[in-house]
């Protein structure tokens, strides 16, 4: 299988400048985890993730201040939509993230997560072996 199959095409974009808390409404009504922070001056992309957001509030931080730019990952690992779920795992496993943006030749289309990847991976549960006599 491959990461075009698993991806998730919701593609939440956002600029450096929100503040985490724009961030996180955001990506609760999209149902989505991460956003790719994109900065059109410079045209550097990076990840915010929800365990981003997470971080900053737990140290006490103001999400009504703080903003994306300041807590997105710039150093970014891409996945293209042909990449295996193998070769996807493998650079989340090895950098220690949970999501890549998927690019092709146009931009970001679609985000895959470690979710995705389980969710393809794990059987589907047959409720009929659950079933007592």
């Amino acid at each position: 299988m491959l990461v075009r199959d698993a991806m998730s095409t919701v593609v939440l974009t956002i600029g450096p400048a929100h503040t985490l808390r724009q961030a996180a409404r955001l990506m609760a009504a999209r149902r989505v985890g991460a956003a790719v922070v994109l900065d059109g001056d410079s045209e550097a992309m990076g990840i915010l993730t929800e365990r981003d957001i997470l971080t900053s509030v737990g140290t006490g931080q103001d999400p009504d201040r703080e903003t994306a730019g300041t807590h997105t990952t710039t150093d970014v690992v891409f996945a293209a939509p042909a990449w295996s779920l193998e070769e996807a795992a493998e650079a989340m496993s090895h950098g220690g993230f949970r999501h890549l943006i998927v690019m092709d030749g146009t931009g970001p289309v679609g985000i895959v997560s470690v979710r995705d990847i389980i969710r393809c991976w794990a059987p589907a549960r047959d409720h009929r072996s659950t079933l007592v006599g």
